[in-house]
């Protein structure tokens, strides 16, 4: 338990040292703006396409994997959003945003650092496919359902339209298919261009977690919305059950395969769930409120299954 510890701190510990310096310093919100751009526009689409263009092939290639885990987060998504429409009586356009809190973990932020500290290198290949497939899924259906909610659009043609042009230019995406290019075309990167790519890389699981805890803190918290409670529960319990369960069920895989589907499906709510609330002026202080609650929820949660995993008390025949 203390090995899982020395892991899982420095993780949460980062983010509550931003938490404390959002709290303790008086700086405008608008500071974060180019590190949020730094982190979604050079760092973590360097570390993902170092991760996949590091990755062989013929490893990427695992539909039925693709489809149990896509299939846990589609679960833990539609759920959601139904306690959302049920408990908080929310619109189509706020309940899509519940959805999201449960079924939208910290897989940029959180989950590459931290499976592949957790689990080694063989889990890389799964957490790219998870990160790639979730990102489809859920900014397909998210601004989908906006769009459609959104009573002054011109067509649903247009909708669409909108939609495959935010997943065609998404930067994370984008990194995420150029690096399985090179993988199949077995390119070897110059080592001066590798070595950039590293530092990149390198920066973003840091640079993520202080702005995740600095941008929570930032957050207004007067009350809990009746909706976000069970929507963290889904997120934190719903999520990673079903994604053993389909584990099981889609099986047998490779025990770090398995295990990282688990342990992706067991992050918090993302930070993007609050940006994307924010863009679109609905359900924001409930957003704000279930990343904060979700990611302190999440140190006994997250902690708990990667214990299981470690000992060796979660296997996958």
């Amino acid at each position: 338990m203390v090995d899982i510890l020395n892991l899982a701190l420095p993780y949460f510990g980062l983010i509550f040292v931003g938490f404390a310096c959002g709290k303790v310093k008086s700086l405008p919100e608008a500071g974060l703006a180019w590190m949020n751009f730094f982190l979604l526009y050079v760092s973590l689409p360097a570390l993902l396409f170092a991760i996949m263009s590091k990755t062989p092939f013929s490893e990427l290639n695992n539909p039925p994997f693709l489809v149990a885990t896509t299939l846990s987060t589609v679960a833990a998504f539609t759920l959601a959003l139904v306690v959302g429409k049920v408990l908080g009586r929310l619109t189509l356009r706020e309940a899509t945003l519940a959805g999201l809190s449960g079924g939208y973990g910290n897989i940029g932020y959180m989950g590459p650092g931290l499976a592949l500290a957790v689990l080694g290198s063989k889990a890389s290949a799964p957490t790219a496919l998870i990160f790639c497939c979730d990102s489809i899924f859920l900014f397909t259906i998210v601004p989908l359902l906006i769009e459609l909610s959104d009573r002054d659009h011109p067509s649903i043609v247009h909708a669409f339209g909108v939609v495959l042009k935010q997943i065609v230019l998404n930067p994370l995406i984008m990194s995420a298919c150029f690096g399985a290019a090179f993988a199949s075309l077995h390119i070897e990167m110059p080592v001066a261009l590798d070595r950039t790519i590293t530092f990149l890389q390198n920066a973003a699981a840091p640079t993520a977690l202080f702005v995740l805890g600095v941008t929570v803190a930032l957050r207004p918290f007067d009350r809990v919305p009746w909706e976000v409670p069970g929507v963290i529960a889904i997120k934190l319990l719903f999520h990673p059950l079903a994604a053993f369960g389909l584990m099981l069920a889609f099986g047998p895989f490779a025990q770090p395969w398995a295990a990282t589907a688990v342990l992706m499906a067991s992050l918090p709510p993302a930070l993007n769930v609050f940006v994307i609330a924010r863009q679109n002026d609905a359900w924001i202080e409930s957003a704000s409120v279930a990343v904060l609650l979700g990611t302190f929820a999440s140190v006994v949660t997250l902690t708990s299954v990667m214990w299981l995993l470690q000992s060796g008390r979660l296997v996958f025949p």
